[in-house]
């Protein structure tokens, strides 16, 4: 176990204070990210004031995490040390179902495993999210950020980018198609 830093809600009515706890060590297939950024999505702050009621405290938010890979595990082939990496909202899946086989694991029949606040697969921890220094995570769950992107305003992307651009490129959406985007916020940003 490694000792993190981050910024955790102990209750509904707590606002975000640092926090010392540890993270796992990494697995074969994991990856070690040391965070560099990390947006601010409106389900952080629903989760940290239990506003759906599920919310296990302490709770550590941040599902869209950037970094720089500090350690891989024995079996990743992906990614290597000082890499820059991305994560979202998901960090593991049963990786056998139909979806999962799919590339879908948001629709694991499992159920995914949520960058915080989620349980984890293998010792049944909580997981702690991207409002800390330092994560560890499957490389089934990481993404390369390219060079070229600004890493402090890529970070949205990884749930705000990423809702926009689903949809798009699901339905086959191309260059000089019209479409409408229906929303507010960091969404509606992206299209």
């Amino acid at each position: 176990m490694a000792t993190a830093k981050g910024y955790a809600a102990e209750s509904a009515d707590s606002k975000l204070a640092p926090i010392s706890f540890e993270r796992r060590e990494p697995r074969p297939d994991d990856v070690s990210i040391e965070i560099d950024y990390c947006g601010v999505c409106h389900t952080d702050i629903h989760f940290a004031q239990n506003d759906w009621g599920v919310t296990q405290f302490p709770v550590i938010p941040g599902h869209e995490i950037i970094g720089r890979v500090t350690a891989v595990g024995s079996d990743v082939t992906d990614y290597k040390v000082g890499d820059t990496v991305g994560v979202g909202c998901m960090v593991d899946s049963c990786r056998s179902c139909s979806a999962c086989e799919s590339g879908l694991e948001q629709y694991c029949l499992e159920g995914m495993t949520a960058t915080y606040n989620g349980e984890d697969r293998y010792d049944g921890s909580i997981t702690y999210g991207g409002y800390s220094d330092r994560v560890v995570v499957s490389e089934r769950f990481v993404v390369k950020v390219p060079e070229k992107l600004d890493p402090a305003s890529a970070a949205p992307i990884l749930c705000a980018g990423i809702t926009t651009y689903s949809p798009l490129r699901h339905y086959g959406v191309r260059p000089g198609d019209k479409v409408g985007v229906i929303g507010m916020g960091a969404s509606a940003i992206w299209a």
